[in-house]
């Protein structure tokens, strides 16, 4: 078997097993042949098929989202960014979203466009989670992601008739057939041909499914031995609702059902009973959280888009519980979802803040591959898969380069990164994209994206046109 190396890296991001973290090597080898490392730190003294010089470059383990909506996002981009319900705590319920709804081509296009740009940022681990749709697995394969595939079932769509609460319009057979072709979508993953694919039970928000949907769920991911995610604790009217009906809040509703425990991941756990916004006679949310196991999944920028945000990253860390990062929204940038994370967590910490780059990093890196019930990804060691990313330290943004992380995390983010392994398979060269061609893929989401703009009128039940729903940051002149 072939053996590419990393010669003399100025900067290596390597895994100390013994202190179950990541730290720097220097001026260090780093070997791999097929899918997995051989080597790492000293001279490599055995054959190498290929020599990738390291010497302006740090090398670092694949990031991993583990929660974003490749399916959805890029298509709302300069529309979504801004615009929250004022009646509704600023979330994005609101009209738009009911009337801009991607169909199947919208949805390959902007899946295939997230892609390219999760591989572009030195994202090697992608969480997709989309409901079904034609070609889906064939296309997360080819793009040459390690992919988990959740695909999202419930037991009824949210909908907002005056703007002021979320109402449900409940299927007739309450997620029954979403949750059959769930299950089916999720073992031809586990089957497919490629090996990266892996599967995700995700029953898609605690709010929009029934308890027996959301216990099915628990029970397939325990029998499948798969991860198990909903999305709960996420807005104030999510909040407030899940309370009027359950008299609990949405985290306890959740362990009652037995659904919480280390396999879980709950994205995005922010309004809590612990949070200040939150009036709750009870503070009990972070400790089921910390004595299960549950996992949260951290996606800061969408929430400061509605001008809300988690209190606070560090507070959830030192109770123990497990965080992992992900974008959510656009731009999927897990650097600057780190950045973000951090300032954030300072920010509603304030002086007593207990987070920092290596905590945001571990989040995005081994913490994550933790969660997803693996110690493979994540980190670079001898015998882990080889998912490397080589960021140059020739890029302005990289100097001076006394701390090439915090540089990453903090300066550069993805404008650095050159070269990105998937597998030991190279799929981002010099910063292009050896899988999918982006040119095309960014003609196809933006034509995607005017073609359903231009039915908004005709869904909305006012007639009101996306312009209107949505207008430009500045008026048009002449």
């Amino acid at each position: 078997m072939s053996v590419t190396v990393i010669r003399r890296a100025a900067w290596v991001v390597a895994w100390d097993g013994a202190t179950g973290g990541h730290g720097y090597l220097r001026d260090a080898d780093v070997a791999f042949a097929g899918d997995r490392l051989v080597h790492l730190g000293g001279h490599w003294d055995g054959v190498a098929a290929r020599e990738i010089d390291g010497s302006a470059s740090i090398v670092l383990p694949g990031l991993i989202n583990i929660h974003c909506h490749p399916g959805q996002s890029p298509l709302f981009r300069g529309y979504v960014e801004e615009f929250g319900n004022p009646r509704l705590f600023n979330s994005g319920r609101h009209r738009f979203r009911q009337a801009f709804i991607p169909d199947a081509e919208a949805i390959r296009a902007s899946a295939r466009y997230t892609y390219a740009e999760l591989l572009a940022s030195g994202v090697t681990t992608a969480v997709d989670l989309s409901h079904a749709y034609p070609g889906w697995l064939e296309q997360l394969a080819e793009s040459g992601l390690r992919g988990v595939v959740a695909p999202m079932f419930r037991s009824a769509n949210w909908f907002t008739e005056t703007g002021q609460e979320t109402q449900y319009e409940w299927l007739p057979d309450l997620g029954g057939a979403a949750f059959a072709e769930a299950a089916e979508v999720m073992d031809q993953a586990e089957a497919h041909e490629s090996g990266r694919l892996t599967a995700m039970v995700s029953p898609a928000q605690v709010d929009t499914c029934t308890p027996d949907l959301l216990k099915q769920g628990a029970a397939l991911a325990r029998a499948k031995a798969r991860p198990l995610h909903t999305h709960a604790a996420q807005s104030i009217a999510e909040f407030a609702g899940m309370t009027r009906r359950h008299d609990c809040t949405p985290i306890e509703y959740l362990h009652g059902l037995g659904f919480l425990g280390p396999t879980t991941i709950l994205g995005h756990a922010v309004f809590t009973d612990a949070h200040p916004w939150i009036l709750w006679p009870r503070r009990e949310d972070l400790r089921l959280l910390a004595e299960t196991g549950t996992a949260v999944a951290h996606c800061p920028t969408v929430f400061l888009r509605d001008g809300s945000m988690m209190h606070d990253l560090g507070a959830y860390m030192e109770r123990g519980i497990a965080i992992a990062m992900g974008t959510d929204t656009h731009p999927q940038n897990l650097w600057e979802e780190m950045r973000v994370a951090e300032l954030q967590a300072r920010a509603a910490a304030g002086p007593m803040h207990r987070c920092d780059t290596a905590r945001v990093f571990h989040a995005a890196t081994a913490a994550a591959a933790k969660v997803l019930g693996r110690d493979d990804i994540g980190r670079l060691a001898v015998g882990a898969k080889a998912d490397i990313v080589i960021a140059t330290l020739d890029h302005p943004a990289m100097q001076p380069a006394r701390d090439p992380l915090r540089n990453l995390v903090h300066v550069a983010a993805e404008r650095a990164v050159r070269d990105v392994f998937v597998d030991g398979v190279q799929r981002v060269r010099g910063g292009e994209v050896l899988t999918i061609d982006r040119a095309r893929a960014s003609a196809d989401v933006a034509r995607e994206q005017a073609r359903l703009a231009a039915l908004v009128a005709e869904r909305d039940p006012a007639g009101t046109t996306v312009e209107e729903l949505m207008p430009l940051s500045l008026p048009m002149l002449g």
